[in-house]
């Protein structure tokens, strides 16, 4: 089973869709009606943190739920899910120079990561964020390995402890339909 935490974001369900086109057995939960123990019982065979709107502060069980479960189950944040990963580990979330909501940029891969096997090493993805992880104070625990051509971190990764995080949306239809189902793809293969 794979569970997506819903922070009461418009994308969840695009996501949702995304996910279980690919693996049909997912479930949703908002980030206010589950906690790290009932996540533990459910034992989740990877753990999806979705968007949402504020900061990792407002994401309920998500940053609980990264420090509990990192290095035991699969997790892969995309948006504010990509924030809550960084601020778990002590990253400061910060203002972006400029919004990008609705636009697409390119993104670049920096190094090999799972999450991008047999994506090109530059494609173009949909932002939909005004907050971005302060590059300082990203610990040494993570790779940044995608910037944005205005080199804001665009994916973070330790394969080792199985932690991804993604700060373009792969479900959106401004993002490759190709590209996106192969990360969320490459996500599900992570055991």
């Amino acid at each position: 089973m794979k569970l997506l935490i819903d922070n009461y974001d418009s994308f969840t369900y695009n996501l949702y869709q995304q996910v279980g086109a690919l693996a049909p057995d997912i479930q949703v939960y908002k980030n206010d009606e589950i906690d790290c123990s009932m996540i533990a019982k459910m034992n989740p065979s990877h753990i999806f943190i979705s968007p949402g709107p504020g900061s990792p502060k407002d994401a309920g069980i998500s940053l609980k739920l990264v420090q509990k479960f990192t290095g035991k189950i699969p997790i892969l944040g995309i948006c504010m899910g990509i924030e809550v990963i960084a601020a778990a580990f002590g990253a400061k979330i910060i203002h972006a120079e400029k919004l990008m909501h609705g636009k697409t940029s390119l993104i670049q891969q920096t190094m090999n990561d799972p999450l991008f096997d047999n994506c090109p090493p530059n494609f173009k993805a949909a932002r939909y964020h005004s907050l971005v992880i302060d590059p300082q104070t990203l610990p040494p625990f993570f790779y940044v390995t995608a910037k944005a051509s205005d080199n804001s971190i665009m994916s973070i990764s330790n394969a080792q402890q199985k932690i991804f995080g993604v700060q373009f949306h792969p479900e959106s239809i401004m993002t490759s339909k190709t590209i996106g189902n192969q990360i969320i793809r490459n996500f599900l293969k992570i055991k």
